[in-house]
């Protein structure tokens, strides 16, 4: 396990119960001593960007879950520093959200690989030392982020991807049951 901080990867331990985050991987984008924030990159949302963005109909691109803290707010993480102002640079292949209204265009020109830019409804975040304690109850592993996991696994493989990523003792954590009670 690595330590917290931005640009890794909190991998929720396979018997974490909690509906929000069971067999989930969030990407950390900030993280300080007043909390931290990241997206749920394995939960993807019952509707497509067209179905909730005026401008875009006619692309149904996927959008996840990014957790429970404002499910009223669309985010994304991308690799285009270059074409999208604005954006916050998490690591060097990562960034954070920027010019929505230059997204857009983009999109209609067909200027984006989808592969290279991931949409969320809503985020998850911790006040100030939740997520330490939450570390220490290990309800979550740590690992270090990678661009093919944030963009290119499909959701129902970046629970176990990021587990095997992990790699060791922790790689037979892959097939631990949910609730250990009802095997």
């Amino acid at each position: 396990m690595i330590e917290l901080r931005e640009d890794i990867l909190l991998i929720a331990d396979p018997f974490l119960k909690d509906v929000n985050f069971m067999r989930t991987v969030v990407y950390i984008c900030r993280h300080s001593e007043d909390g931290s924030f990241g997206f749920v990159l394995n939960k993807v949302f019952e509707q497509t960007l067209d179905e909730l963005i005026n401008g875009l109909e006619g692309y149904p691109i996927p959008v996840y879950t990014g957790g429970p803290v404002q499910p009223d707010t669309i985010h994304f993480l991308h690799q285009y520093p270059d074409l999208i102002p604005d954006s916050y640079k998490i690591s060097e292949e990562i960034h954070w959200g920027g010019d929505f209204e230059t997204v857009k265009t983009l999109i209609r020109e067909e200027r984006l690989d989808l592969n290279k830019i991931k949409f969320f409804i809503g985020y998850s975040g911790w006040e100030q030392t939740q997520l330490e304690n939450e570390l220490k109850e290990s309800s979550w592993l740590t690992a270090s982020a990678t661009r093919r996991i944030v963009f290119e696994i499909p959701p129902e493989n970046i629970w176990k991807e990021s587990i095997e990523h992990l790699g060791g003792k922790y790689k037979m954590m892959i097939n631990f049951p949910i609730d250990p009670q009802l095997n």
